[in-house]
């Protein structure tokens, strides 16, 4: 089995993953929908030895040999790169590609807001990119990244667990560490970059209490940190920074993090209606009050600000998600899934109908 045919043949179909399990035929990803290749043949043991000889090296195979989890990048000349990670799965391998365009749209072909160009020029502070794993984090920070290298003059750092999307320098100059062949942790080498000059810190996933606390104080020092975390709202982003730490530290972590945070940035892929996907966006801008609620612990206010912010670049999920059913993008069903609060979602819909009824009555009224 040529695993380059399997991969020209995922890019030729636009899916965004590649999937090889035994006994399963190859399964591709495509808009979310798993797809299984059922005029392919199922795949043994053996198949998934030899894919996994094809993509990686002997030292990476070593790694996987001793601690049985492996994350790499693969690339394919001409074709795209590819995040693969490996797993053992009742006794056997499994391999799940997935894949990383040579080229970097801008936040304008991606139709990101355009609050995201604001905060990416910020000159210091921390800023968040969240949701589950699959919901295009790193999409949205490249798409940022390439808008400052476009357009400002700074030193970068990334820290990725592999290196995914590839930066030339531009008017930025940026550095790509990839964890495990670079560095070997992402709390290490976010202290060193503080140490080489860098004006943007990105650090591909907060993952422990060091990691967390360098982020914190890389903000506080003067750098703009990016980052990411695996939650599916900024509520749930501040309790799982501050939870981190013990409890002794909590009130302190609060007061700092009230201090660096400027934004939190919580992303979902939803199906398009006439193909594809697209994103639906929370954003929670640091204002005053926002940072007050933190400082205080009264995280739980936070989605009202937001819902009453939205002249100020903020909004929330579901807020998102209504005005893509509105706009007939995607299905209210699919808005319903993506819901943290599916009620409260059908509630702004029927506020909004009612509201464009009664500007149409008025409309009329006044046409008389």
């Amino acid at each position: 089995m040529e695993v380059n045919e399997l991969l020209k043949l995922m890019v030729n179909k636009g899916a965004s993953d590649l999937h090889l399990t035994v006994p399963s035929p190859p399964v591709l990803r495509i808009d979310g929908e798993l797809i299984p290749q059922e005029d392919l043949p199922p795949l043994t043991p053996k198949d998934i030895e030899l894919a996994l000889e094809q993509v990686s090296t002997q030292e990476q195979r070593q790694v996987f040999d001793r601690e049985w989890e492996l994350d790499f990048a693969y690339s394919v000349p001409g074709l795209a790169r590819f995040r693969v990670n490996v797993l053992r799965q009742r006794g056997v391998m499994s391999l799940a590609f997935r894949s990383v365009p040579f080229y970097i749209p801008s936040i304008d072909e991606w139709g990101l807001p355009q609050i995201f160009k604001e905060l990416i020029f910020k000159p210091r502070g921390l800023v968040l990119v969240t949701g589950p794993s699959g919901s295009g984090k790193s999409t949205t920070l490249s798409a940022m990244l390439r808008h400052l290298n476009d357009n400002a003059t700074r030193s970068v750092i990334t820290i990725e667990d592999p290196i995914e999307f590839i930066f030339r320098n531009k008017k930025c100059l940026i550095r790509q560490r990839d964890l495990g062949d670079d560095t070997k942790s992402f709390a290490t080498a976010a202290i060193h970059a503080l140490r080489h000059d860098a004006d943007v810190l990105v650090i591909g996933e907060m993952r422990d209490l060091d990691t967390i606390s360098t982020a914190i104080t890389a903000a506080e020092t003067g750098h703009l940190v990016l980052a990411t975390l695996h939650t599916v709202d900024a509520p749930q982003s501040i309790d799982r920074i501050i939870d981190v730490f013990p409890y002794g530290q909590q009130q302190q972590i609060r007061i700092q993090l009230s201090q660096v945070l400027e934004a939190i940035i919580s992303q979902a892929l939803l199906p398009r209606i006439d193909g594809g996907r697209i994103a639906a966006f929370e954003i929670m801008l640091a204002s005053y009050t926002i940072r007050k609620y933190i400082r205080d612990g009264k995280v739980f206010e936070i989605p009202v600000t937001m819902e009453v912010s939205k002249p100020e670049g903020m909004q929330t999920l579901d807020q998102a998600l209504a005005d893509l059913v509105k706009r007939k993008i995607v299905t209210l069903e699919d808005a319903l899934m993506k819901s943290g609060q599916p009620v409260k979602l059908q509630k702004l819909l029927q506020s909004q109908d009612e509201a464009n009824v009664l500007q149409g009555t008025v409309g009329n009224l006044i046409e008389k």
